[in-house]
């Protein structure tokens, strides 16, 4: 058995609209166990058997059976997630700022976006990692850089999620409580 890690594209903002609870019994009836949601912005912990891409699929069926919405949603195993933010190249607390992680599960989708470092502002850091994004900006104008007036095109809904890197740590801290 495995513990993985889904980040839900798209949960409670754009108009997806859905109780963490309900989500945790919607994966749970997919046959998913030791299931738990960590904060409300689609973050789940759950055990499974299956290989990473079944898991991935079969969560996004459940989703979409359970409430009716184009679902998509990137899983990792916990260790790969820890990887990642064990790996995030920048310092990790800057006043002013945040840290992002951008995770990206095709090639193409991630060549293009590590690419934006070149256009990047003087205040926005963008690095290439192990299948993400890394990046840091001013906390006031998160959607008007490079990366953020790009994720909001459609192309990249299936392939792309962004989360916080303290996000990213509560969900590493609350695996190992769990």
């Amino acid at each position: 058995m495995t513990r993985y890690v889904a980040f839900l594209r798209g949960v409670n903002v754009g108009g997806v609209n859905l109780k963490m609870a309900n989500v945790a019994v919607a994966l749970t009836d997919a046959g998913f166990s030791d299931v738990s949601t960590v904060l409300a912005s689609g973050n789940v912990l759950m055990t499974s058997s299956a290989k990473v891409d079944t898991v991935r699929k079969n969560a996004e069926k459940a989703l979409r059976d359970a409430f009716d919405y184009d679902a998509w949603v990137l899983a990792y195993g916990l260790d790969a997630v820890r990887a990642v933010s064990d790996a995030f190249p920048f310092e990790r607390e800057v006043d002013g700022h945040h840290s992002y992680v951008t995770f990206v599960t095709e090639t193409d989708v991630l060549d293009e976006l590590a690419a934006l470092a070149d256009e990047a502002g003087p205040e926005e850091k963008i690095e290439r990692g192990d299948g993400v994004v890394y990046w840091q900006v001013p906390r006031s104008g998160t959607l008007d850089t490079t990366i953020g007036r790009t994720m909001g095109k459609k192309r990249y809904k299936s392939s792309t999620t962004t989360r916080n890197l303290r996000t990213i740590e509560k969900v590493i801290e609350k695996s190992t409580a769990s």
